[in-house]
């Protein structure tokens, strides 16, 4: 049994129209410098290592200290993990930093910022590479916090049932998809990210899924935000 098939087929497709709209679809390009985001998916650090490899940044940042959702997986912390995975991969060590204190997007870029101009490097393009349904929020984030740079963002180009699977857990991705989307909304309001603009089907899919459980990684309370997100039409925006 796929975890793809223990979802309703509803569900399935309010899902994939999250997922499709977190996917910023940049086109690859040579950076200055990749940032590895840390989360619980060492896919990402897979990733970086293959890009490295491709010749797509000549350093890599990898940031994260701990979530709850990564303290049990990665023990030493995010970051040391996949700096350890990308080494394995063949990545030299002397071209990998280690940002280990950030414990959310908005920290992983600023601590990021800061260990690259203690070590005189100031980038003037940089590549965000993390979770496929992190994509928007890094990017909004990264462009609040760090609007010189030219942000290009990328992950691993896996449909959702394919990263499901590897993940091993339909809930815990759907709640982190739920989640993030709430963030796009409520992180551009509190002036952590850049507005972006919300589709009619993406509030929908969201509302539809809150409405089937899919809330553990919410902020506050799903009515409450319900609320805000049709009185600002979604204009506006831990781990």
């Amino acid at each position: 049994m796929t975890q793809k098939s223990t979802i309703p087929k509803e569900v399935w497709r309010e899902a994939e129209i999250l997922w499709d709209y977190h996917n910023m679809r940049h086109q690859v390009r040579p950076c200055d410098v990749g940032i590895g985001l840390g989360s619980h998916d060492i896919g990402v650090a897979d990733y970086t290592a293959e890009l490295f490899q491709q010749g797509m940044f000549p350093l890599i940042v990898f940031t994260g200290a701990n979530a709850p959702t990564t303290i049990d997986l990665f023990p030493q912390g995010e970051a040391a993990h996949y700096r350890d995975r990308a080494i394995s991969l063949g990545v030299p060590s002397d071209r990998i930093f280690v940002e280990a204190e950030a414990r959310n997007t908005g920290e992983n870029i600023d601590l990021s910022m800061r260990l690259l101009a203690e070590k005189g490097k100031h980038p003037s393009s940089v590549m965000l590479i993390s979770r496929p349904y992190q994509q928007r929020r890094a990017y909004a984030t990264c462009k609040k916090l760090w609007s010189e740079v030219s942000i290009v963002c990328a992950s691993q180009d896996l449909p959702l049932d394919k990263y499901v699977e590897g993940i091993g857990s339909s809930k815990r991705v759907l709640d982190m998809l739920v989640g993030d989307t709430q963030r796009i909304h409520v992180y551009a309001r509190a002036g952590f990210a850049v507005a972006q603009e919300m589709p009619e089907e993406v509030e929908q899919a969201f509302h539809h899924l809150v409405a089937a459980g899919y809330t553990s990684r919410l902020i506050g309370t799903p009515t409450r935000f319900f609320q805000d997100l049709t009185n600002s039409h979604a204009t506006d925006t831990p781990r």
